[in-house]
């Protein structure tokens, strides 16, 4: 089957790494396995990240060139379904529901959101927007719990909801750890939550009272200089590894102890399910929409900010028998639910209910 494929927010060949890029990628690696024939349908953008009405109208109007543009493609005629990854109110899809209602085609929505709040305000339109993208799917794929709550609240009459679990685009875990190197905490150093994660990293390790610890930290980004001074009073305890290959990170993960993110503001963490890969511990907050890919714990909640963290890292530094049968509960877990021959089989479910696949 031919699938044109398409992510509002960011292409998955964009050449600026990002979750949102892993993430479409490993759907499109998803779809492959089982046969799939996808099809980048366009590389158009529609992300208003600041709530300008004036953005908005002017995206809104070149999309209309852009819908004419696709159906008018001489491929367009064999695509047998139009798949979209990350409609919502700052960057909707504004080409696939038109694109398909032309060429009588199913269309389909993975990681939709629905943000009713946003109908009215600075992001207005593409909340509207994004709204009707989301009603016009035949089949929504959803990552997690909270977003269905409100998928469910306001689907459409015969519109599927599937829950699509985050998965790792292989078939095999990998390396294990041996739990025995230094804490491992990975992230972009850019501006926003990511800097205020490294922040309260930075917090717990001063609230830390276990003496005996290391951390070596993979990224890099704009906000490196400041980064590299929340952690200059921990002197040589920190090593910086800098940006990595996906490869290379396989490594690193095989030699830590644990992984310490606390995932500040975050709605999905595909760093959480390399490392419980791995077989580490992970050292988080307790945030909705993220605690479903989090095994093992308790997590602390966000409201005991760093001496939650503080506590629990304590707790897996000083005892390694807890720390291995933690190791051992997550690595299951990825194994059982967040691999790619369990998303395949979900994906080709769906195009089975939307009437494409046999």
């Amino acid at each position: 089957m031919l699938l044109a494929f398409y992510a509002p927010m960011k292409p998955p060949d964009d050449p600026v790494p990002s979750g949102d890029r892993t993430i479409a990628r490993n759907l499109l690696k998803a779809f492959e396995a089982f046969g799939a024939e996808m099809t980048l349908a366009s590389r158009f953008r529609s992300r208003d990240g600041q709530g300008d009405p004036f953005v908005q109208r002017k995206t809104l109007d070149a999309a209309e060139a852009e819908v004419e543009r696709l159906i008018a493609m001489e491929c367009a005629a064999d695509w047998e379904a139009w798949v979209t990854y990350h409609s919502y109110y700052k960057a909707p899809d504004l080409l696939g529901p038109k694109v398909s209602r032309a060429l009588n085609i199913p269309y389909i929505q993975i990681e939709a959101t629905r943000a009713r709040k946003r109908l009215n305000g600075p992001w207005a339109l593409f909340a509207q927007a994004a709204e009707a993208a989301t009603d016009a799917a035949r089949v929504v794929y959803y990552f997690t719990q909270r977003d269905a709550e409100s998928l469910e609240t306001h689907a459409p009459s015969g519109q599927h909801l599937l829950h699509l679990k985050p998965f790792l685009p292989r078939t095999e875990l990998g390396p294990r750890s041996t739990l025995g190197g230094p804490m491992l905490s990975v992230g972009m150093m850019r501006k926003g939550d990511k800097l205020a994660s490294y922040t309260l990293i930075a917090e717990t390790l001063a609230a830390l009272e276990h003496d005996d610890w290391a951390l070596e930290i993979a990224g890099d980004g704009p906000a490196r200089v400041e980064v590299a001074a929340l952690m200059a009073p921990f002197k040589d305890r920190i090593r910086f590894l800098g940006q990595l290959h996906p490869d290379t990170m396989q490594d690193v993960y095989a030699q830590a102890k644990l992984l310490f993110w606390p995932g500040v503001n975050e709605a999905l963490g595909m760093v959480y399910l390399e490392a419980q890969a791995a077989g580490l511990p992970i050292v988080a907050q307790d945030r909705p929409g993220m605690n479903e890919l989090l095994g093992g714990g308790p997590h602390p909640a966000p409201g005991t900010g760093a001496s939650g963290l503080a506590q629990r890292l304590s707790v897996l530094l000083s005892d390694q028998t807890a720390l291995k049968d933690e190791g051992d509960t997550v690595r299951h877990r990825i194994e059982t639910g967040h691999l790619m021959p369990a998303a395949s089989t979900t994906l080709r479910n769906g195009l089975r209910l939307a009437g494409v696949a046999s």
